[in-house]
């Protein structure tokens, strides 16, 4: 079993973030980022199947972690949980999502973008912060921002990470990052070209 998802997030920054369109696609998907060296899986719940889909990773991939994304609702939070999600994204904070995944010890990490969304989310007992869509307020520049007054919470920026600013975010003090589709181009899905998401995928290991 690998170390916990939190713990072993300074050694593997990298979240894969796969919508898929199919439970076959994402089951591609997942192994060519792994393959490319990611550890951290995130399957957006408004993919086909996604339940069956992480419980097919968790199985086709043990040493990574898979977890679930784009969770609105507390029943997506607890069919992605039954699925063996190993942690928990979602877009918004809401205080009854954080307070069931604590008490099913789930990490969990919700989208905040304002200082005081993120110190409510925090106060909420959030596992980490997602900043979210983080180049809409100034990409990495405002994560380096907030790291004077937010600098003991550990930020997830996502929507607007490639794999050429990937560093400059972790430098500015993210702890992680989130890609979607800078490491899976439409043309490679649409083709079955696995082995270009592999290669964008070690392109981005590289650099971290």
């Amino acid at each position: 079993m690998p170390a916990s998802w939190i713990e072993q997030l300074p050694q593997s920054p990298a979240i894969a973030v796969i919508r898929s369109p199919s439970r076959e696609v994402g089951l591609q998907l997942g192994k060519a980022v792994a393959a490319g060296g990611i550890r951290s899986i995130e399957i957006t719940w408004n993919s086909d199947r996604p339940a069956a889909l992480v419980a097919a990773l968790r199985a086709e991939l043990p040493h990574c972690h898979i977890g679930a994304g784009t969770l609105l609702t507390e029943s997506a939070l607890q069919d992605a949980i039954a699925a063996g999600a190993q942690f928990l994204f979602s877009p918004h904070t809401n205080e009854r999502l954080i307070e069931i995944a604590r008490n099913r010890a789930v990490p969990i990490v919700p989208g905040a973008l304002s200082p005081s969304e993120i110190v409510c989310a925090w106060q909420a007992g959030a596992s980490c912060v997602k900043v979210f869509p983080v180049q809409a307020v100034g990409g990495e520049r405002y994560i380096r921002s907030l790291q004077g007054p937010l600098g003991d919470i550990p930020l997830i920026p996502t929507g607007g990470v490639t794999l050429d600013n990937a560093v400059d975010f972790l430098a500015a003090g993210a702890i992680a990052v989130g890609l979607s589709s800078h490491l899976f181009p439409a043309e490679a899905i649409q083709t079955g070209n696995w082995q270009t998401v592999t290669q964008r995928t070690q392109q981005l290991m590289q650099k971290l």
